[in-house]
């Protein structure tokens, strides 16, 4: 007897481990099956270190996704190391917001091998000049990321890629035929940024662009003609791509412009938009300059 009941525990513990096993291995297949997003920063003008882990945050809290936020280091204006992008080989989504930076070799494989591979992408304001090597560099071509990743001029200056002055604003408008587009949803037919205008038509954004918000200078420093804020493309290998020339910190505290990055984001890794908004975010981030 006293036998039998050593078996029946040893048993009962057995089941009780395999319980444990079950759902500890349950709960990380669960985990493993939402989406991977990865932010780069790195900018030395528009704290988009501080901006996006807030957005981040509300991604995994509210809609589901994993995240995780590289940043330059050891500040925001180091613009040679951003450690940890080896993280891209497992990310859904890559999110760029970066200013003229110079990563080593070894780092800019990384990003070179997640665009290759087809993934989609995310990019922010200055992730049109994201790099910025000196002429003759083996690393030159990056300077012309916006182009090739983001359907953007490729570098400050380039095809008149400027901005209508530091004082000026913003009046935002969704594009007409653009209304019913999913990364559209719960955004005002017209709200008004901080972020002045970038100036990148005729010759961009790149062909076969979809146009999803127009921009209007307000108080410019010379005389300005619409341009577009928002738009997805197709980058060479076939990943999607949604790119905002906005990014100033204080427009993260508008409510629409925070649900077009949410929307934006699940249009990237093939989730439907939300069905229901979590709220909008307490963000407020300073602006450096």
């Amino acid at each position: 007897m006293k036998h039998l009941k050593s078996v029946l525990c040893l048993f009962t513990i057995g089941i009780l481990l395999l319980t444990v096993f079950t759902s500890a291995a349950q709960s990380q297949k669960k985990q493993s099956k939402k989406p991977l997003i990865v932010f780069v920063t790195g900018d030395h003008e528009y704290s988009g270190e501080e901006t996006l882990p807030l957005i981040a945050a509300e991604l995994e809290k509210n809609y589901g996704m994993r995240t995780l936020v590289l940043k330059a280091s050891p500040d925001h204006n180091s613009e040679e190391n951003i450690p940890g992008l080896e993280a891209l080989k497992d990310a859904d989504l890559a999110v760029f917001y970066l200013r003229w930076r110079r990563l080593p070799a070894d780092q800019v494989k990384f990003i070179d091998d997640y665009l290759k591979s087809g993934k989609p992408v995310i990019g922010f304001r200055t992730s049109t000049h994201a790099f910025n090597y000196p002429k003759g560099h083996p690393l030159e071509k990056w300077n012309t990321f916006g182009e090739f990743a983001l359907g953007a001029p490729g570098g400050w200056g380039k095809g008149g890629h400027t901005h209508y002055g530091h004082e000026s604003s913003t009046d935002v408008a969704i594009i007409p035929a653009e209304r019913n587009n999913p990364i559209l949803t719960g955004v005002k037919p017209a709200f008004h940024v901080r972020s002045w205008l970038y100036h990148i038509v005729p010759d961009y954004p790149s062909k076969g662009a979809t146009w999803l918000l127009m921009g209007t200078a307000v108080d410019p420093d010379k005389k300005a003609v619409e341009n577009p804020v928002a738009w997805t493309w197709k980058t060479a290998a076939g990943g999607k791509v949604f790119t905002t020339t906005l990014g100033h910190p204080d427009d993260f505290q508008d409510e629409s412009f925070q649900r077009l990055l949410i929307n934006a984001m699940h249009w990237a890794v093939g989730k439907p938009t939300p069905k229901k908004w979590a709220g909008k975010v307490d963000i407020q981030v300073p602006y450096r300059q």
